[in-house]
């Protein structure tokens, strides 16, 4: 079996590299992933050296359709004014990017992969509809999800396509995800890590699951830690009350649900006290590996607010001073706040302009 481990102390640390099976990787919060046997596993757990062994499960995309939303949160405002995002990084957490997208190309910097582009789906491999991009690099993205919220956050606004939130901020694929959309939570731990020791500004999780994990959770709080804003999609468990999943429930994360064209609340989102903001999520155009389209989603509301939040760190803004600004910049709606948060995400507002400065 695969697990994560997680010790209080070098006795900790000796243990679970001492134990036998085979170790994937060690974090620097004090964790490590391993695969070993179950016996094995158990006597750790006993250790009171140890704070926890938990086995490796997995979160997944949260995508099924694609908005309109850049108009409904008056982006365009802040293109017209001339923000837009140049010197801010933003991180993608997901199934990677398509690096060779005429709308993207110029906006993608870095890559890592966590995940192996080419693998993972339910038969081991890529062989499903819409898997129409290769894998020029290990981070590429070869499942269009990553490549979606890309367009969302950040596609260059260059009179074709679609334009982002964001339109001159720097792109980072993180690929966490497979192919199929899913990951472990090393991985995404992994990921999550990783976009804190580059001193990026913006982390954007368009992925979660119903469990939490210690291991993200403690890499999530060494992100924030070294002054990464993350922002998370809410989750698409609707109708339901107080379902949001991880890591969009942790603290230290924003939690997006999504909203239809109509300003109502999606049909899919989840909602609970966790969720702190509310952005476009249904029907939204994006770009995806060749061309464009469509997908719905809290997948697809979170990476407005990657793309916002990416405006005001290309002011100098810290992450907390990004999250309480397009907090007390958000549009009520009328929803209730265990549905929308603050309200709806207002980008003209939280970078200071009001929609008539079009």
């Amino acid at each position: 079996m695969e697990v994560n481990i997680g010790w209080a102390n070098g006795r900790g640390r000796s243990k679970a590299k001492g134990a036998p099976g085979e170790e994937v990787r060690e974090f620097a919060f004090g964790a490590m992933t391993k695969r070993m046997p179950a016996q094995a596993a158990k006597g750790l757990r006993n250790n009171p050296n140890i704070r926890y062994v938990e086995e490796n499960g997995t979160m997944e995309a949260l995508a099924q359709s694609t908005p309109w939303g850049i108009d409904r949160t008056d982006s365009e405002v802040a293109h017209t004014n001339g923000d837009t995002g140049d010197g801010a990084d933003i991180a993608i957490i997901d199934t990677g990017i398509d690096d060779d997208h005429p709308d993207l190309q110029a906006n993608v910097g870095e890559g890592k992969a966590f995940a192996t582009c080419g693998s993972g789906g339910p038969f081991g491999g890529c062989y499903f509809s819409g898997n129409s991009n290769s894998c020029n690099t290990d981070w590429s993205d070869d499942n269009d999800h990553g490549t979606h919220c890309a367009g969302t956050a950040n596609a260059v606004n260059n009179e074709q396509g679609v334009v982002g939130v964001s339109t001159q901020a720097t792109l980072h694929a993180v690929k966490v995800l497979d192919c199929g959309g899913s990951g472990s939570f090393s991985d995404i731990a992994a990921g999550v890590e990783y976009v804190a020791d580059q001193g990026w500004d913006v982390a954007s999780m368009s992925l979660g699951g119903s469990s939490s994990s210690q291991t993200l959770k403690d890499a999530v709080a060494y992100a924030a830690d070294a002054g990464v804003f993350l922002v998370a999609a809410a989750g698409n468990s609707g109708s339901c009350t107080d379902c949001v999943g991880y890591p969009a429930a942790y603290d230290e994360v924003m939690a997006v649900s999504a909203t239809s064209s109509d300003d109502s609340l999606a049909s899919f989102s989840s909602t609970g006290p966790e969720v702190e903001i509310a952005a476009p999520g249904e029907n939204v155009n994006s770009t995806v590996a060749g061309g464009y389209g469509q997908k719905s989603g809290t997948s697809m509301a979170c990476p407005h607010v990657a793309g916002a939040a990416g405006q005001l760190a290309a002011q100098g803004l810290s992450r907390t001073e990004i999250r309480d600004t397009l907090k007390s910049t958000a549009e009520d709606i009328g929803l209730g706040s265990n549905e929308s948060g603050s309200g709806l995400l207002d980008v003209a507002a939280a970078l200071g302009y009001d929609s008539s400065d079009n």
